[in-house]
């Protein structure tokens, strides 16, 4: 594929008269050829679908050269829709003696750049001059196509803050724009789409699509979704560090290794804008540097990364484990690993639910940061994942409130990340303090705080709510699979032992080992496993030392 930098601007002459589009385009090549893509449509139609590919596909178009009399459409009528695609696009009308009435009249109807007198014999003088100067001055404009992926959509859809947080939690570079503006509306219209239909996700080949899934999106721009094979050694299931730990220790070790991952890999710790207590980073990295550098260390051991699939269940078959996705398809290992670590509790406000993904959001949610300018943003928890996006935060809002409702912040958030929101004025943090409720039109307004020293309520007018409330582990698929504690969490080793009784449906004649679960050979590692630590390098520990029992548990079999 070309790269974008490659792609030469273009020059579009449009006429239905075949001999004369060949002699222009003949004229321009010869000049111009070596720097610009010469293009030629024998009607305004054609012409207005090669300028919607080439508005998708973020291509530079800097001259549109059309003829005046042509059938269907004429020239004006052609280059009054070209601009509503390429506004920035010089334009010239081409026309007869007796059409330069029509033409100086044109120059209002479609801020007309220049007409051409036909003939324009010799180009040396009539023609390369004009193009010239036209060229100098639309290189001179600072406005080029975006040519990586576009998302165009509403401010306050929640579905559309989905398809932002997917790509960049995937380290995809896009481009928003809103449905309302004129950018957003010209690529609306290049694509055959309505508001109705948004987000509408172009990506950077120029395909369109209409409200995706996230599968649909991952394929779209070009993360690897379907297995390449049907048997592996080690199935890892979730991209957090446990998993992406596993990944790179399976594969550095020769495990033909594939690890799942239903969102983006990284997990909660790659939505942390700051990790400042990880071993061997004095100076701290963010939750998505991470997660990229192991994601990219994995890759390079020769492990397989598959985005945008949901694991339904793992069925022991023999000696194999047979991991089931939603959709339908399945994979088979001889061991399996399940890393897939938790997610944010879910508030019990009234009003909470109506509001995710338009003003009230679980976690960081990144891409809503440039949009919090001058602004006071809430962020309700005291853990280190909401201390590092306060920090954050801090840097575009005008004052950030972190809501406990502890005492303090001491028993909860690390000393380091304490002293350093007492160093910043414009973070508040309002211990005994509760969301009570939350409220608005289309996106949230307003939030109803409590006091719970005194029960006195307040409502203080606010757009953002970032929701940070301790962790669940979302393990209701394995349900009848491996054992669980009363909370969800998944039990393993030792912890399986009761009153030296091995776990019910346990065959073989040795205990279950370190990390794995009822299943023998179904491992669990990181925060999903009941009482780990919650912490990024115990789980990337704990996923290496998984792969050490994988090899010990194939070596018996």
């Amino acid at each position: 594929m070309t790269s974008p930098a490659a792609v030469k601007p273009a020059i579009l002459s449009v006429d239905d008269d075949p001999g004369v589009s060949r002699a222009v385009v003949r004229d321009l090549r010869r000049r111009y050829g070596a720097d610009y893509r010469i293009l030629r449509a024998e009607s305004g139609a054609d012409a207005l679908d090669a300028l919607r590919e080439m508005k998708l596909r973020g291509q530079p178009v800097a001259v549109l050269i059309a003829d005046y009399r042509m059938p269907g459409m004429d020239g004006i009528e052609f280059l009054e829709q070209a601009m509503d695609l390429h506004p920035h696009a010089r334009r010239v009308l081409l026309t007869a003696y007796a059409d330069t009435n029509a033409a100086i009249e044109a120059i209002n109807v479609v801020d007309l750049d220049h007409y051409l007198l036909k003939p324009w014999d010799p180009p040396e003088e009539k023609l390369y001059p004009v193009i010239d100067a036209l060229l100098e001055a639309w290189r001179g404009d600072e406005r080029r196509p975006v040519t990586e992926t576009k998302v165009v959509g509403h401010r306050w859809s929640a579905r559309c803050s989905e398809v932002r947080e997917f790509l960049a939690r995937n380290q995809l570079p896009y481009r928003w724009y809103l449905a309302d503006e004129p950018e957003g509306a010209r690529l609306l219209t290049a694509a055959g789409a309505t508001e109705d239909q948004c987000p509408v996700v172009i990506n950077p080949a120029g395909e369109a699509l209409m409200e995706p899934s996230d599968a649909q999106l991952a394929a779209s721009v070009g993360l690897n979704t379907n297995p390449s094979g049907e048997f592996y050694d080690l199935i890892v299931i979730g991209g957090g560090p446990a998993g992406l730990g596993a990944a790179v220790y399976g594969a550095s070790e020769g495990l033909r290794t594939v690890l799942v991952e239903r969102t983006a890999t990284g997990g909660q710790a790659g939505q942390s804008s700051r990790i400042e207590n990880y071993l061997g980073f004095p100076d701290g990295l963010s939750g998505a540097q991470l997660a990229d550098r192991a994601r990219r260390q994995a890759v390079k051991f020769g492990a397989e990364l598959v985005t945008a699939r949901e694991v339904q269940t793992i069925e022991p078959c023999g000696s194999a484990r047979v991991v089931k996705f939603a959709d339908g398809g399945h994979i088979a290992g001889h061991a399996v690993l399940i890393a897939t670590g938790v997610n944010y509790r879910h508030h019990p406000a009234p009003g909470v639910d109506d509001f995710t993904g338009r003003g009230v959001y679980y976690g960081s949610a990144m891409t809503e940061a440039s949009d919090c300018s001058e602004r006071d943003v809430y962020i309700v928890g005291g853990a280190n994942s909401a201390g590092q996006a306060a920090v954050f935060l801090s840097r575009h809002a005008r004052d950030v409130h972190i809501l406990v409702r502890a005492e303090s912040l001491v028993d909860s958030m690390s000393h380091y990340l304490i002293q350093q929101i007492e160093r910043i004025p414009n973070i508040k943090v309002h211990t005994r303090t509760e969301v009570v409720s939350v409220d608005g039109d289309d996106h949230l307004e307003r939030i109803v705080l409590r006091d719970n020293d005194t029960g006195v309520e307040e409502k203080v007018e606010a757009e953002r709510l970032f929701l940070f409330i301790g962790a669940a582990p979302e393990t209701e698929w394995l349900d009848g699979v491996v054992q669980r504690d009363s909370d969800g969490y998944v039990v393993a080793g030792p912890d399986l032992m009761v009153d030296g009784e091995r776990p019910a449906g346990w065959e073989l004649p040795r205990p279950p080992g370190h990390l794995e679960t009822s299943v023998p050979g179904v491992f669990v590692a990181g925060d999903v496993r009941s009482d780990s630590a919650k912490r990024v390098a115990s789980a990337v520990g704990e996923g290496a030392m998984a792969v050490m029992l994988v090899h010990r548990y194939l070596a018996k079999q």
